[in-house]
């Protein structure tokens, strides 16, 4: 199934220590960018929920924030005396080299990571419980991407199909086209004056054609979209398989556009390369 880059998740969950948070969002990036904002108290844990992270998803810039409220109730609070006493030894050096820098804050020093601590806090009962709400989130996060992803690959199945009718109707214009060679040669054959032999006529008409062929092109085309199917219809990240197969479609559009002389021809070899380009848009965001 196909998944998109793009997605968001949110989990809270209230416990009697506190309330844990989690926010998964992502966006589309070539290869797995993984973001952590972890609390001081659950800073630990990034390892493995990098590593949970990593068996589920392998594409895009992914920002998790993982915040901790904690329940102090009756405990009150505490503070890490130590911790506190290098920190205002640290300001007390700044004020003597910035006398004019404003008096120390109290409420400031608190939000200073560790000197606030949390009074008979069971740590590892909060990782353990993170760690379950983590996994949920990232379900919930998934189940977006499946989302968003099925319905990028509806859009560029769409324009796949469009492709393939506009690739069958070339195909049915292409006697006329060569029809239309023959009618202009002999034009300019008469207009010059000259009586010019009907096989000698009839093996420029072929020459011509065969420099404005545009089977091969048309045969590759009607190729990439049944291998677009294919890929659609497969397990895993294939956004950078189809973003290469957008390449092709580029380059047969790009020879059929050069090898059309005729004014509905041109028109369709347009065609054809604004719907490659909305196929490309909608698969860089394919995971």
């Amino acid at each position: 199934m196909t998944h998109s880059m793009t997605a968001f998740a949110r989990k809270e969950q209230s416990y009697d220590f506190g309330t844990l948070s989690i926010e998964i969002k992502s966006v589309n990036q070539r290869y797995l960018e993984p973001t952590f904002r972890l609390h001081d108290t659950l800073r630990a844990l990034e390892l493995k929920l990098r590593d949970r992270l990593k068996q589920k998803v392998q594409r895009g810039k992914v920002e998790i924030t993982v915040k901790f409220y904690v329940n102090n109730g009756e405990q009150g609070l505490d503070i890490d005396a130590s911790r506190l006493s290098s920190v205002l030894l640290a300001l007390g050096k700044i004020q003597a080299q910035v006398p004019n820098g404003g008096a120390i804050n109290p409420l400031e020093l608190l939000q200073y990571p560790g000197i606030l601590i949390d009074a008979e806090l069971d740590v590892e009962r909060v990782q353990e419980n993170l760690l379950v709400l983590f996994d949920s989130a990232l379900e919930d996060f998934l189940d977006g991407r499946r989302r968003e992803g099925q319905v990028l690959a509806d859009a560029i199945v769409h324009r796949v199909d469009e492709i393939t009718a506009l690739v069958a109707d070339i195909r049915q214009a292409v006697p006329e086209w060569v029809e239309t060679l023959r009618t202009n040669l002999r034009a300019k054959v008469q207009g010059l004056g000259v009586e010019l032999d009907p096989d000698r006529l009839e093996q420029e008409v072929v020459l011509l054609a065969q420099k404005a062929d545009v089977a091969e092109e048309l045969d590759r085309l009607d190729g990439h979209c049944k291998e677009t199917h294919a890929i659609l219809k497969q397990q895993g990240a294939v956004g950078r398989k189809l973003d290469f197969l957008m390449q092709e479609f580029n380059r047969e559009a790009n020879t059929l556009g050069s090898k059309a002389t005729k004014e509905n021809l041109t028109r369709s070899a347009v065609q054809l390369k604004v719907l490659i380009e909305q196929m490309r848009e909608q698969v860089q965001n394919i995971e």
